[in-house]
């Protein structure tokens, strides 16, 4: 079988490394696999390795919808399955559905914004849809109408991380002034308006002064700045750490007591699920798809958005979790990420949808309802 995977551009985010981990396990499973990218660049591309890709535009435009010779490119890769990651791919996916009849295209929901009419229109017209949780799949089956059967849930996986290297989380704690007492605090996210990190700023801030925590936040993008500046204002400076973007933010989860998330776009957390992993709990603003990252109200804390206090109370209650409650905690959630969001598992059902859609001949192009 003969895969596309489309995704405009590779910045640093999670459908981005998505992306690239199911180019690499699609050729892993011995299926010939091209990752299409509209811009060059981008801070993942590093990680691309040795994939086959296809980069259409010559040089960067900063344009991510701007796909020159998309359908040129692909058709002559002559593939069976066109996986569309990301926005701006599954914009373009109901075109790729006209003008490439003999391929199946796959769209997928992987955000929890309103969706331009370009994608809708990809959702009406896909062979299937995959969404990565199981409230994005009740989005398409309420909000935009999609039939059942063309609807499934493939969670996102991760890369299981390695025990890490001994007295990584002392050292790492001891460079940003944290002590053994200290409750660290960890976000790692594109600063994005959406992902609202600015709110967490604001619930640290009402915190007992008498507490000894930091805020770890770790990414880039452009509410970083605006978020500096609101620290500044708060008077948190010694408390708050901007880390920058983390090519391998393993260190930091093993550094960090708890996982904090105030995003209210999601449709699956990378973040939260990564954490779990790393046997993080974590306290996160309800929003699409949070509710499935960890297990509820035992590794997992899912607060009604805006709730500042109930937010802190969590936090609190959390810092004072004794030891042996912690580590029970962590082995918990741990189990629950490999289990959930296995790789492995990811891949197969990814297969065994191309495999079906193939075998049982539905087409893109269909009504879509």
């Amino acid at each position: 079988m003969n895969i596309v995977v489309i995704q405009d551009h590779l910045r640093s985010g999670g459908t981005e490394r998505q992306s690239i981990l199911l180019a690499r396990a699609f050729t892993a499973a011995g299926h010939p696999t091209t990752l299409v990218n509209f811009r060059p660049g981008g801070a993942l591309e590093p990680s691309t390795g040795d994939l086959r890709r296809e980069i259409l535009q010559p040089c960067d435009t900063r344009l991510d919808w701007f796909a020159p010779g998309l359908i040129r490119t692909v058709g002559a890769l002559a593939p069976d399955v066109i996986l569309c990651m990301g926005r701006m791919a599954n914009c373009h996916g109901a075109r790729l559905v006209s003008r490439l009849p003999q391929a199946t295209v796959v769209a997928t929901l992987r955000t929890g914004k309103p969706l331009p009419w370009l994608y809708r229109r990809t959702l009406r017209r896909a062979a299937h849809v995959v969404a990565n949780s199981h409230e994005a799949r009740d989005t398409l089956l309420t909000r935009y109408g999609l039939a059942q059967d063309r609807v499934s849930t493939i969670h996102n996986s991760l890369v299981f991380p390695a025990a890490p290297a001994a007295g990584v989380r002392e050292t790492l704690r001891a460079s940003h002034g944290a002590g053994t007492g200290t409750t660290v605090l960890l976000c790692t996210a594109m600063f994005r308006p959406e992902k609202n990190q600015r709110a967490l700023l604001d619930i640290v801030a009402g915190l007992p002064a008498d507490r000894d925590w930091q805020l770890w936040l770790a990414g880039d993008g452009p509410a970083l700045a605006d978020c500096r500046t609101h620290a500044a204002e708060l008077g948190l400076g010694h408390r708050v750490k901007f880390l920058g973007w983390q090519r391998d933010p393993a260190p930091l989860y093993a550094a960090a007591d708890i996982a904090v998330h105030a995003s209210w776009s999601e449709a699956l957390s990378n973040f939260l699920i990564e954490a779990q992993a790393h046997g993080l709990p974590f306290v996160a603003y309800e929003a699409q798809g949070i509710a499935e990252c960890g297990i509820p109200d035992d590794t997992a804390w899912v607060i009604a958005r805006d709730n500042q206090t109930a937010f802190r109370e969590r936090l609190l209650a959390l810092a004072e979790t004794p030891d042996a409650g912690r580590q029970s905690l962590a082995e918990r959630a741990r189990a629950y990420a490999r289990t959930t969001f296995d790789p492995a598992r990811q891949v197969e059902a990814y297969l065994a949808l191309f495999d079906d859609l193939r075998a049982t001949g539905s087409s893109s192009g269909a009504t879509g309802r």
